[in-house]
């Protein structure tokens, strides 16, 4: 099992926000120009990217998808702070 991993995520306060966002990813938008546009996470301002992180550093939901979700498939996830789009970049 992966104990760490890298991934990019946008956050807003609404779903349909999120979604809106989404929509924009599948029609071919950059991950990185929608966070620093929409994300009210300071990472935002380096494109979403939270860089490498180990497991259990993240809220449950969030480190839950990361590391057992899709990779590289933008997905929205609910937490405490609001709605993540997340794209887990790899595991190792």
């Amino acid at each position: 099992m992966a104990s760490s991993a890298h991934a990019l995520h946008i956050l807003v306060k609404h779903l349909d926000k999120a979604e809106d966002i989404l929509k924009q990813l599948k029609k071919g938008a950059k991950f990185q120009t929608l966070a620093k546009k929409y994300s009210t996470c300071p990472s935002g301002k380096k494109g979403g990217d939270l860089g490498e992180f180990r497991q259990g550093q993240m809220v449950p939901a969030f480190d839950k998808f990361v590391f057992k979700g899709e990779i590289l498939t933008p997905t929205i996830v609910k937490t405490k702070f609001g709605y993540h789009i997340i794209k887990t970049l790899y595991r190792t």
